[in-house]
């Protein structure tokens, strides 16, 4: 996976007078001349930070924080999903959104949604679209995420990747396509850890929002998790008050914060908040033909943590 992502991850160790280890921190380098030197616990995605006794944790943190200013990182960030015991300043600027699944599992969830939400699952259905699930379904997926992606201007990983993934994880990984005579238009690519299922990648194809799959999507997989003994639905990390978080909170799931610490150099911006002098890329994203894109894509995302 490591070489499908094109970074390199080490771990770092606190250990006591006996050598015994008392925390482990992820430290992954993601470097570039057109985005900067980040060094990130767990790039990509959403949390995965040090893991040990606050003793250790805030060894480790300091440990890395002097690797940070030795070699010239642009932002040290440590992502949790927890507060850390360390003296970093703290962003809020990314949640995640969980759902409950209530005793009963499937139809007592379904009873607890929303009318509202259970009349755009029952549309899709209607139009006589269904969900497939399986490894099988990975090139489906892939279509539908690689051309909305670039529909909204920003680059993607490689198929590699989710290849690796699933190679590395098979039980844990779920697939899913929504079809509509044959053809693919939503799918979504998630992780089971332990009672907790976590939708990571989800996209659906725009010609069909008026038949909302996406709410097909959704629903099915959160029946296929709870089929597989999910206790909770997490829908994934977004901006508060953006147009996805909206989208998350209509199923009657609640907030959980994110605790993302982080140190900067003076002025340093990530790419993902909206610098303006990376505010022309999309915009010229979404006019490269989709075989471009897919081309490109995989080059220029893994630069971005």
């Amino acid at each position: 996976m490591e070489k499908a992502l094109g970074h390199s991850c080490h771990y770092v160790t606190a250990v006591n007078d006996k050598g015994e280890i008392q925390a482990v921190l992820p430290l992954v380098t993601v470097k570039s001349k057109l985005f900067g030197h980040f060094l990130i616990s767990v790039p990509f995605l959403n949390y995965g930070g040090p893991l040990g006794n606050h003793e250790g944790v805030k060894l480790l943190v300091d440990h890395a924080s002097r690797i940070a200013n030795a070699n010239g990182v642009k932002i040290l960030e440590i992502r949790s999903r927890s507060e850390l015991p360390i003296a970093l300043p703290v962003s809020h600027r990314k949640i995640t959104v969980v759902l409950d699944v209530p005793e009963g599992g499937t139809d007592a969830l379904w009873k607890q949604i929303p009318a509202k939400v259970r009349s755009q699952v029952r549309r899709p259905q209607k139009e006589g679209m269904e969900s497939r699930f399986g490894h099988d379904q990975l090139d489906g997926f892939y279509d539908v995420f690689t051309r909305n992606m670039r529909d909204l201007g920003t680059p993607t990983q490689s198929k590699k990747l989710f290849e690796e993934i699933i190679k590395e994880f098979p039980n844990d990984i779920a697939v899913g396509c929504v079809y509509h005579k044959n053809q693919v238009v939503a799918a979504g690519f998630g992780i089971m850890w332990n009672s907790e299922f976590e939708m990571t990648w989800a996209s659906s194809l725009r010609e069909y929002n008026k038949l909302s799959p996406n709410m097909l999507l959704y629903w099915d997989f959160m029946s296929h998790a709870i089929e597989r003994n999910a206790k909770l639905f997490n829908f994934g990390r977004c901006t508060p008050g953006a147009g996805t978080h909206k989208f998350k909170l209509q199923w009657g799931s609640r907030d959980e914060q994110l605790w993302w610490y982080e140190q900067r150099a003076a002025g340093a911006v990530a790419p993902s908040e909206g610098d303006s002098a990376f505010q022309m890329g999309p915009k010229l994203w979404r006019k490269l033909p989709l075989p471009i894109a897919n081309l490109l894509g995989p080059h220029i995302v893994r630069l971005i943590p």
